[in-house]
């Protein structure tokens, strides 16, 4: 009996520390929504069809590319 109440305590112990942390680290995490109103818009390479955010794209006649040479040579024809 002795043993048996001695697990049993240890994995109440084991139990709350899990849960106790569990508690801490949520309470550190940013909010989500904090995590929305930074997230820059991403635009697709007409190219390559690499997602970059629309700051660093190229843009040319309504179409985004993510560099330069891609900009150059034009929209990618053919499968994907």
């Amino acid at each position: 009996m002795g043993l048996f109440r001695l697990l049993f305590w240890v994995a109440v112990i084991f139990a709350a520390i899990w849960i106790w942390r569990r508690f801490i680290s949520k309470a550190k995490r940013p909010r989500s929504s904090e995590d929305k109103s930074t997230a820059a818009p991403m635009v697709r390479c007409a190219h390559c069809g690499v997602h970059i955010p629309k700051t660093q794209a190229l843009s040319q006649d309504q179409q985004w590319y993510c560099s330069q040479a891609h900009l150059e040579q034009g929209p990618h024809t053919g499968d994907r």
